[in-house]
């Protein structure tokens, strides 16, 4: 299995970084090889991936989230993965963005890659996306404020 921490600072406030990230529908518009997120209820999402060729579908469970703090994951089915993502308030307008994911490839494509650090890779290019993505936005989409 392998651990990937990456983190990045957003210049947005914590409460608007954190409600974006609980828009799982949106993911596609900042999160390569992700074609799609369904969000099946408060605690479940569906996934659809296309990565160097090789599609596929899992579900993920959200097994903790605490507004402006934290959400974690587990997947269900598919690629083994568990991950929380953290934000973390450094002034009134910027926030710091912090991701830990546990990921295990099943697939020897997958494997391949992740011994090449393309995963690593992915997880830092996203969080720049996400950057990107809602620093030009400047609010969030939506919000889902509940507790797990």
């Amino acid at each position: 299995m392998s651990h990937i921490e990456e983190s990045i600072e957003v210049a947005v406030p914590v409460t608007t970084a954190y409600n974006q990230w609980t828009q799982f529908e949106s993911f596609p518009e900042f999160m390569e090889g992700v074609e799609r997120v369904d969000q099946i209820g408060d605690t479940r999402t569906h996934w659809v991936t296309s990565i160097a060729g090789a599609e596929r579908e899992f579900d993920a469970d959200i097994a903790e989230q605490i507004p402006d703090e934290r959400i974690a994951w587990v997947s269900r089915n598919g690629p083994k993965q568990a991950g929380v993502v953290t934000f973390h308030r450094l002034d009134g307008q910027h926030t710091k963005i912090m991701l830990q994911l546990e990921y295990a490839p099943e697939l020897f494509t997958e494997a391949v890659g992740d011994k090449l650090g393309l995963v690593r890779r992915q997880a830092k290019n996203d969080l720049k996306n996400f950057k990107e993505y809602i620093e030009s936005r400047g609010v969030a989409t939506g919000a889902w404020r509940g507790k797990v």
